[in-house]
């Protein structure tokens, strides 16, 4: 009879054994996902990859026959031509002036509902109640109810204080666009700050007044060191859903004037030209800018929870 060797101090000999009913236990608690993963794939990314694979050919909808591989001349199209690198100029311009005063309006709002006063749950509804609309909805009630020049709002003041009747849409075509998209973003910018002026620490604040600073050197040297990421994850935010923007450009002066954004030049492309292949191209570039400013809010959103777990 042959003698069994030990197995060496410090290992375990049983370890294949216990890791095996971990790994099954781990496949356990995951499997009920995998439904909702198989359908995020068919629904989201076969999707994109059928879009990236289409914005390599030359493919116009109207002549199916005549399709060929393009390779990258599809998106050298879309970064040369004259109209689409107006229409990414609009877009870094729409988004940029949007966001930037969205945040501005968006903290002086936070900082007054951070003050108690009687009526403040009711004013907080009706200020977020812009963002609660449809945007379809909250275009058409700028383009008709508010910019109409012979029944609109804004021309019904200027003619009661005897003033001019301009055309908002046709003189200002960019501001009108820019105008109803900061209405609409004010709320969600409000919230994401309201928020962190309300994970602000008394204690600090009540010290900071009694050592005799006043509201400004507060805000200055304590409110706004402490909303940096807080206005990071805004900025981060609008930008990845304003640079998307469909509706407004389309519903108030349907591309025209000068206002159309990347988005409305895609459709443009697929629904107007039918050019498949230039549409796609121009889809998968706002898809990549996307990603691109989604990977740093999520940065941002995870500095956030570390920051609160640290202070838990």
């Amino acid at each position: 009879m042959t003698a069994t060797a030990a197995p060496p101090a410090g290992t375990d000999a049983a370890a294949p054994v216990t890791h095996r009913p971990s790994r099954l236990r781990a496949w356990a608690t995951r499997a009920p996902l995998l439904p909702a993963l198989v359908f995020m794939i068919v629904v989201t990314q076969l999707p994109f990859v059928a879009t990236l694979v289409i914005s390599f050919f030359d493919w116009n909808a109207l002549y199916p026959d005549a399709r060929s591989f393009a390779g990258f001349g599809n998106y050298q199209e879309v970064l040369t031509d004259p109209d689409l690198r107006k229409s990414v100029f609009t877009t870094i311009l729409l988004t940029a002036t949007v966001v930037l005063v969205s945040l501005v309006l968006g903290l002086a709002l936070a900082l007054l509902l951070d003050r108690k006063f009687r009526g403040r749950a009711a004013v907080r509804t009706l200020l977020i109640a812009p963002f609660l609309l449809v945007p379809v909805a909250a275009a058409l009630l700028w383009k008709h109810v508010l910019y109409n020049p012979e029944y609109g709002l804004l021309n019904g003041l200027l003619n009661w204080v005897g003033g001019p009747q301009p055309d908002w849409v046709s003189n200002t075509p960019l501001l009108a666009i820019e105008a109803s998209l900061i209405w609409q973003w004010t709320p969600f910018m409000m919230l994401i700050l309201l928020a962190g002026l309300q994970s602000r620490s008394p204690e600090l604040l009540e010290a900071a007044r009694i050592d005799g600073a006043s509201n400004v050197q507060i805000f200055r040297h304590m409110t706004l060191p402490h909303l940096r990421r807080y206005l990071e994850l805004g900025a981060l935010l609008g930008s990845i859903y304003i640079v998307q923007h469909f509706d407004a450009v389309f519903t108030i002066t349907s591309g025209g004037l000068g206002t159309a954004n990347l988005p409305y030049t895609v459709y443009q492309s697929f629904y107007q030209a039918h050019e498949n292949g230039l549409a796609s191209a121009a889809g998968v570039l706002v898809v990549i800018g996307s990603l691109i400013i989604a990977t740093f809010a999520l940065r941002v959103v995870s500095s956030l929870f570390r920051e609160e777990v640290s202070r838990a």
